[in-house]
């Protein structure tokens, strides 16, 4: 790591897991003052609504967690669990929701996903590898992209529900870094350019992103 990115980067966090793990707690904490009736609201600009996008977000931390998990990791493709849709658009992954539970039951869901993610990058060597569609990753990569998908979509979700979200600054700062290389690094808001880099907002200066990905690929230690 470059010490522009190091001074782009405080963590006074303890470690990724620390980090990701204060994501989704802040993320639980403010979804669970949504209305009760507002579960079926389209999420910001996604296709998806609401519950459908918690459904996402806890298959994705989901599929992180459990990406780690075998004693030798898979490098070309996912751990074969099923992935289906409840509807047609709808998202397609291996977590699904109770709709008896109601929108309690839905947030203990996305919590209780995030914890095995959170669990697995604790547990797991920093040495581990394993497949993602971006790029192999370690485990400080998982714990990074579960923690962007948790603070963009609580962010799509916030905006459908009627909440207001502003997740810190050295989350942010800290997947900016991680696994955005390519963005401008100073001069900016770090939420403000988190938002851009994810195609979803405007960055004074640079043009609105169409299409975007992250870079999960591992980092030199330095």
């Amino acid at each position: 790591m470059s010490r522009a990115t190091e001074a782009r980067a405080p963590r006074p966090f303890a470690g990724p897991a620390d980090a990701l793990e204060g994501a989704v707690q802040l993320a639980v904490a403010a979804l669970h003052e949504a209305p009760p009736t507002a579960w079926d609201r389209k999420a910001g600009s996604l296709e998806w609504d609401c519950w459908e996008t918690i459904d996402h977000l806890s298959g994705a931390l989901f599929t992180y967690a459990v990406q780690l998990g075998p004693r030798k990791p898979p490098l070309e493709g996912n751990v074969p669990f099923v992935r289906e849709s409840r509807r047609a658009g709808g998202p397609a992954g291996a977590v699904h929701a109770d709709r008896a539970a109601g929108p309690a039951g839905l947030l203990q869901v996305l919590e209780a996903s995030g914890a095995l993610l959170v669990a697995m990058v604790r547990t797991a060597s920093p040495q581990a590898r394993a497949h993602h569609v971006f790029g192999v990753s370690d485990p400080e990569g998982f714990a990074a992209m579960g923690t962007v998908e948790t603070l963009v979509h609580t962010y799509d979700l916030a905006r459908g529900l009627g909440l207001a979200w502003n997740p810190p600054a050295d989350l942010c700062l800290w997947v900016l870094a991680r696994l955005f290389p390519d963005v401008p690094e100073e001069g900016h808001d770090p939420w403000a350019t988190l938002l851009w880099a994810t195609g979803r907002g405007a960055l004074p200066g640079h043009s609105r992103r169409t299409g975007w990905r992250w870079d999960a690929s591992v980092r030199a230690r330095g």
